[in-house]
This record gives C-alpha cells, sequence and structure tokens, in this order.
C-alpha cells in the first residue's frame, strides 16, 4: 500500500537534513541550528518519528574498514511472478546477510541487490551457497563495482 507523502513544513525539513547529516545532534544543537526552542523540536522529532518519516537511526559504516570492500550488483530472475513465488524469494533473501539492498524491479530481471562481500571468493560463497538455492531462483547475473563515484545517505528535502 502507498504510504501518503508526510506535510512537511519548513522547520521539518530543516531538522531532517541536520539529523541526515549529524544523528546524534543533541536537542541543544537542533534547536540553535533551525531558530525552534529545545521542546519544539523534541516534539516535532518525536512526531516525524511517530509518523514514520523517520523510520530509525544508524551510524553509517565504512564498507572497507570493516572488510567488504566490495560492493557487488547482481539481477536475479525468477521461474515467476506470482506473489507466492515473489514472497517466497523476499523472505529467504531477507536471511542472506551480504545483502545490502534488494529492489523488486521492472524490466529483464525481477530483483536488482546489492551485495557487500570480503572478495571475489565470499562472492562466490554467496553465489553457490545462498542466491542459487532460493526456490525459484532461474538466473543469477552479477557485476562488480570497481568504485564508488556518489553514494548518499541524505535525502534531498
Amino acid at each position: 500500500m502507498k504510504k501518503p507523502a508526510a506535510n512537511l513544513d519548513a522547520f521539518d525539513r530543516k531538522l531532517l537534513n541536520l539529523l541526515q547529516r549529524r544523528g546524534r545532534a543533541s536537542y541543544v544543537e537542533m534547536a540553535e541550528a533551525v531558530n525552534l526552542s529545545e521542546s519544539a523540536c523534541l516534539r516535532r522529532v518525536k512526531a516525524l518519528e511517530e509518523t514514520g518519516v523517520i523510520g530509525r537511526y544508524a551510524a553509517v559504516i565504512d564498507e572497507r574498514a570493516v572488510g567488504l570492500p566490495l560492493s557487488v550488483f547482481v539481477t536475479v530472475t525468477l521461474s515467476s511472478q506470482a506473489e507466492a513465488t515473489l514472497s517466497a524469494f523476499e523472505k529467504a533473501i531477507a536471511n542472506v546477510r551480504e545483502v545490502a539492498e534488494c529492489y523488486l524491479m521492472t524490466g529483464g530481471s525481477d530483483y536488482l541487490l546489492r551485495l557487500v562481500v570480503a572478495d571475489v571468493d565470499d562472492l562466490e560463497r554467496v553465489h553457490a551457497q545462498e542466491l542459487t538455492r532460493i526456490p525459484g531462483v532461474v538466473r543469477v547475473s552479477s557485476s562488480i563495482a570497481l568504485r564508488t563515484v556518489v553514494k548518499r545517505v541524505e535525502l534531498p528535502l
């Protein structure tokens, strides 16, 4: 079901932009940055959390620094686009720890994945022991990213 866009005012957008850049900003810092009281910032952030605009808080980890330097883009084609086949794949792929992102796609393949792996041997293991063993998978095609050119965690609000 499609979620309606939140009705955000200028203060909400300023708070969200600040939190995207500095997720650990205190309410004192937020208040100074957006020119509101601390209590007003607290109320607004809580409302943004409750409405789902802020889904969660997380640290952005450098993949190379933790031994996962390869980003691999994988397209997956299934035997059928029936709801049961799609649901079974999505349930199974959610348990593959190396999958950083998974998208249901239009076009020639059904899913696009981004894997983070240590090396080509690790990719081969994930391919052979995880991806191709999921029921309904008929084709897996991989492309290794040579370099990340743009990677944003901030939305253009």
